[in-house]
């Protein structure tokens, strides 16, 4: 199998410290450091170098501040070069999902406790509509059709194999997260041909309905 090329990355997001982005950056680092279920409000508030007052003021629970981090890795695949016209649907995507990949890589351990102290808490259900609104977004950003009832569809289904590489992607200690890309492109070509499969039966019962 021929080798993957390196997608083009994206712009690096922006160094200023502002609140915000201070108390998002303090969470990740405590949920590396001692777990995420340890972590309170307090904890994060004290590692930013704010007060109780000013971080409710910008995030009231910790979930809201994985929405913000989630937001936050969002734009920065957006802001990244447009797809290729020349691209089939399947490199697009690649390089889009390994754009997030390559944000997500400086807070794997993090993601990591979160993900393992939040198994049972309901954070993960919580989160569950923004991740398909995310993935909703890099289909998108893939130039590939995201609305109605078929965008709904194939936004999970997209979700579904991107969970399938994360495991990949946590144990990958690659400088240039080779192995993830491996995964990540052997997975798309399995769901390419899945959906070249099917292709033949949605047609009929598309044709039933018309």
């Amino acid at each position: 199998m021929a080798t993957r090329r390196r997608p083009r990355a994206a712009p690096k997001q922006s160094s200023a410290r502002d609140p915000r982005q201070r108390l998002i950056s303090a969470a990740l680092g405590l949920a590396a450091e001692q777990g995420w279920r340890r972590t309170g409000m307090a904890d994060i508030a004290a590692e930013a170098g704010l007060s109780l007052h000013d971080t409710y003021a910008l995030f009231r629970s910790k979930l809201a501040i994985l929405i913000a981090f989630r937001r936050s890795i969002d734009e920065a695949v957006l802001a990244g070069p447009s797809p290729s016209a020349n691209d089939s649907p399947r490199d697009r995507l690649f390089d889009v999902l390994m754009r997030r990949f390559d944000a997500l890589k400086p807070h794997r351990k993090a993601l990591q406790a979160i993900l393992r102290d939040s198994i049972g808490q309901g954070t993960l259900v919580k989160s569950l509509p923004g991740f398909l609104r995310s993935m909703s977004w890099m289909l998108a950003a893939a130039a590939i059709p995201n609305t109605g009832c078929h965008g709904r569809v194939t936004a999970r289904f997209v979700a579904a194999l991107y969970l399938t590489v994360l495991p990949t992607f946590f144990r990958d200690d690659s400088a240039d997260l080779g192995t993830t890309m491996a995964t990540l492109d052997r997975r798309l070509r399995q769901a390419e041909s899945l959906v070249n499969g099917l292709r033949p039966v949605t047609e009929r019962v598309r044709k039933a309905r018309a």
